[in-house]
């Protein structure tokens, strides 16, 4: 059975890997204060709720922005999501201590232990996709090489 590491909260051992984390970066001319601001913005693109959720102080007012139905999100959202999440990723691991961190977890599986989010996370009953623990592998694998 393979040794799993989980992530989600502050006191997690690899915190780090949480897109709330505070490791910002830079990625398409622009400086990210967390991987949730990026992601959530780049739902907006184009928009003056982008430019709003990029400067936002914080990853949680970043994701309540970013979850606001008010304002519609791109219409191809579901299509390029992933693909969105994976160059973020990307970006945030070209730190060479979040890059230790990362290859440091060795073969484990990651896990975003979210009670929550169902699609990126395992959600509330365990049994979740865990999108971004899968990503974050994927990612992992790339640096390795």
């Amino acid at each position: 059975m393979p040794k799993i590491i989980f992530f989600f909260d502050r006191d997690d051992n690899y915190y780090e890997l949480s897109n709330f984390a505070g490791f910002g970066f830079e990625l398409e001319g622009q400086y990210w204060r967390t991987m949730e601001h990026y992601f959530q913005a780049k739902k907006f693109e184009g928009t003056p709720h982008f430019e709003k959720i990029m400067n936002c102080g914080s990853p949680k007012q970043a994701k309540d922005l970013g979850q606001n139905r008010e304002i519609p999100i791109r219409r191809d959202w579901d299509e390029v999501k992933e693909t969105i999440m994976l160059t973020g990723l990307r970006a945030k691991f070209q730190s060479q201590e979040l890059k230790q961190l990362l290859l440091g977890t060795g073969k484990k599986l990651l896990v975003e232990n979210s009670p929550y989010d169902s699609y990126w996370g395992i959600g509330p009953n365990g049994k979740g996709k865990n999108r971004l623990g899968h990503l974050l592998m994927q990612v992992r694998g790339d640096i390795k090489d």
